[in-house]
């Protein structure tokens, strides 16, 4: 069975998403041969009557320990940076970067799961109020220790990308390979403000595929990238921010290539994310099988050169 060149998004794992499901989609996803998982030590506090996160780790460190051998054929990638300090104190008290909070996030992380290493160890915002060599040298100790792999930047303005990797650079540790942002087919227009742009810097941009396109070793996920459904259910409308003529000439285009093709619109998504130039790693967050079938399908097709034209000039 090939590997699949996307991540299965655990955040409501634990949560909105019971166990039994839980655990059926990842036994799916692994036998169909994926690899990636992708956490956050704050999932999912906005659903838990507690007010903090960890439900999504805790269900996989329950799903590890009662499958023996399969941490062995997957990659764990969890978030520190936005778990709350009080109940309610979203976004302004939360854990942030220092080397304390990642300190004992980190221990905390692999306690839940169960496990002596996390294979991606992703900083889930940017703390400004914390010095960036204070982060970069806490991750760099870790990573020196085993107990992280890579390290990535998610929902960071490209020019501190660039400057956490100097800064590794001069303090001889791990430096950042990998960026996770929000990214989709279709695309909000430029400067809305509102929940669709919660994190200021958190989109992938021309300039960013432009940056990781020109990198040797940059890793680059999209998270939403099929829209919370709004590419298959009417019931679930795209945001207001998306209202403009290229939405609507895209729709069409995604429309007739998903046709000619006999698959979903959504896994024409996948399959021009991960095909695209650079490639973008989707995370999928499933809560049904078909929907998670439909990923796996969208990431083994392979699309035509004329039909990702297609797609690629429908603006």
């Amino acid at each position: 069975m090939s590997r699949l060149d996307l991540a299965l998004g655990a955040m409501e794992f634990g949560t909105r998403i019971d166990e039994k499901t839980s655990f059926a989609l990842l036994d799916q996803y692994v036998a169909e041969g994926g690899v990636w998982i992708d956490t956050a030590d704050c999932y999912a506090f906005w659903q838990s009557d507690s007010g903090f996160g960890g439900q999504s780790e805790e269900l996989l460190g329950r799903w590890l320990a009662q499958r023996p051998g399969v941490r062995d054929k997957v990659r764990i990638a969890t978030k520190v940076g936005w778990e709350p300090t009080v109940v309610g104190g979203y976004p302004e008290q939360c854990e942030g970067l220092g080397t304390a909070a990642i300190d004992a996030a980190l221990e905390t992380s692999l306690r839940r799961m169960g496990i002596d290493h996390i294979d991606l160890y992703w900083a889930h915002r940017d703390d400004r109020n914390t010095p960036m060599e204070e982060t970069i040298a806490a991750f760099g100790k870790h990573h020196a220790a085993g107990t992280i792999g890579k390290v990535g930047l998610s929902n960071w303005a490209l020019w501190r990308v660039e400057r956490a990797r100097g800064l590794a650079a001069q303090l001889g540790v791990v430096e950042p390979s990998a960026s996770q942002l929000r990214y989709s087919y279709v695309q909000p227009r430029p400067f809305v403000r509102g929940h669709v742009h919660n994190h200021r810097f958190g989109w992938i941009t021309d300039e960013v595929l432009d940056f990781v396109e020109n990198q040797q070793d940059w890793d680059l996920w999209a998270y939403t990238p099929l829209m919370a459904g709004s590419y298959e259910r009417d019931d679930r409308p795209l945001d207001e921010a998306y209202e403009h003529p290229g939405t609507t000439r895209r729709l069409e285009a995604l429309g007739k290539v998903a046709a000619e093709l006999g698959v979903s619109r959504s896994s024409v998504v996948v399959a021009w994310l991960c095909g695209g130039t650079p490639p973008v790693r989707p995370i999928v967050g499933a809560s049904r099988p078909e929907q998670l079938t439909a990923a796996i399908t969208g990431a083994r097709l392979e699309l035509a050169p004329e039909l990702r034209a297609e797609l690629d000039a429908a603006w």
